[in-house]
């Protein structure tokens, strides 16, 4: 391991731009600021179309198309991707004729190297020049428990890190992960297509503001700050309490068998979820979920490895590959299934749930409308007051509540 992984970094940021006309393909992976990058763009489209950069605007990332082509289920409970999707993304693409395209989805990530090639084809092969943002792992572990957990997930976290990092072939219960977040065989899987001339990996820097869009506007030769930080409330992260709750939950909706996975992506994800990341920000005393010292520990070797692996590619490197293997200050102190849940995270969500209801009716149904906050639940055990109830009573409480409302509709 060299001590200079710094000096990798691309030469300054005038000779970053790529050639007018190419075709600017972010792969993500997941939790490596795909977001803040994807609703800036979204956000300018119109601006960046005067300027020659074309952004297929239909929404903030073509999610749908992408998994589309590589073959990957949609989200629990949502429609399954079409061909036409895919389809469609192209033919906008093929519009925007010599004008710069880009198209960002993390969901590239989890291509298979012939459905990379057929990516890069439809695209237009030599104009593909593929960017990929990376974080440190030790990072990435609990966001990405986390988004798991959004979908779905009902293993605990120390029990979720235990299988992906101790337990060969290290892919249950989410063989995703691995195949987006072990880096290098993600960006070997690309270079072996397109080389590692048109391949450019950013580190990004959490201590920098705004630091990815600073290098997307370079890549793109924009004016610094054309790119604006647009807040996303629905890509904020769960505190502890909140993602207990949800994984309680998602126990409690796997018992009932009656309730198909449509009712979850419906009431749940845009609905309970939604209305708690929109509604509600976490205080600052509350906890958030924190990785075990043993597992972070692991989680920096094989960022180390990762940078190893990058630095001798021969890719274009943007940032500081050292910070792959920096290891946090905080360690758990207790397992995440002790967290206690905030009354008011309770009640935010239930009601999310609950107003969604309407878009049960029937295809087109409107969503709710926006409404006040809703006051906190309160405990049904007597004389227990709520915010001392565990998660995993409170969680039954409220799905009871929700199944009696459903079946009462």
């Amino acid at each position: 391991m060299t001590d200079d992984l710094a000096l990798t970094s691309a030469p300054p940021a005038d000779e970053w731009r790529l050639p007018t006309g190419t075709r600017l393909l972010h792969i993500g992976p997941h939790k490596t600021g795909t977001t803040a990058v994807q609703a800036a763009l979204f956000e300018i489209r119109d601006q960046l179309a005067e300027q020659g950069i074309y952004y297929p605007s239909y929404d903030r990332h073509p999610m749908h198309a992408v998994l589309a082509v590589t073959g990957r289920h949609s989200m629990m409970g949502d429609d399954p991707p079409k061909q036409r999707h895919w389809d469609r993304l192209i033919a906008e693409v093929d519009a925007a004729g010599d004008q710069t395209g880009v198209i960002s989805s993390e969901f590239f990530s989890e291509a298979d190297p012939e459905v990379i090639a057929r990516v890069v084809e439809d695209l237009g092969g030599e104009r593909v020049h593929v960017v990929v943002t990376l974080r440190p792992l030790v990072k990435i572990l609990p966001s990405q428990w986390q988004q798991y957990v959004q979908n779905g997930q009902r293993t605990t976290y120390e029990n979720w890190l235990h299988h992906m990092l101790r337990v060969p072939p290290y892919e249950q219960p989410n063989p995703s992960f691995w195949r987006r977040h072990r880096h290098d065989r993600l960006i070997e899987r690309w270079v072996d297509v397109v080389g590692r001339d048109r391949v450019t990996v950013v580190v990004v820097d959490d201590s920098e503001r705004d630091m990815v869009l600073r290098v997307f506007e370079s890549l793109l030769g924009l004016p610094d700050g054309t790119l604006p930080a647009v807040p996303v409330a629905t890509n904020r992260s769960l505190s502890l309490g909140e993602t207990e709750m949800l994984r309680r939950f998602n126990v409690e909706f796997r018992s009932q068998d009656e309730l198909p996975d449509n009712f979850y992506s419906r009431l749940v994800r845009y609905g309970a979820i939604q209305r708690l990341k929109e509604a509600r920000q976490p205080g600052p005393d509350e906890p958030r979920v924190t990785t075990p010292r043993w597992a972070q520990e692991q989680a920096v070797e094989i960022g180390r490895e990762i940078a190893d692996w990058v630095a001798g590619s021969g890719v274009r490197v943007i940032g500081d590959l050292e910070l792959l293997y920096q290891q946090l200050p905080a360690a758990a102190e207790e397992p995440t299934s002790a967290a206690m849940v905030d009354p008011e995270a309770a009640a935010q969500a239930l009601f999310g749930a609950i107003a969604a209801v309407p878009t049960l009716n029937g295809f087109g149904a409107p969503a709710p409308k926006p409404v006040p906050p809703v006051p906190p639940v309160k405990s049904e055990k007597a004389g227990v007051p709520v915010h001392k109830v565990r998660s995993a009573e409170l969680v039954r409480i409220l799905a009871r509540r929700a199944r009696r409302r459903l079946l009462h509709r």
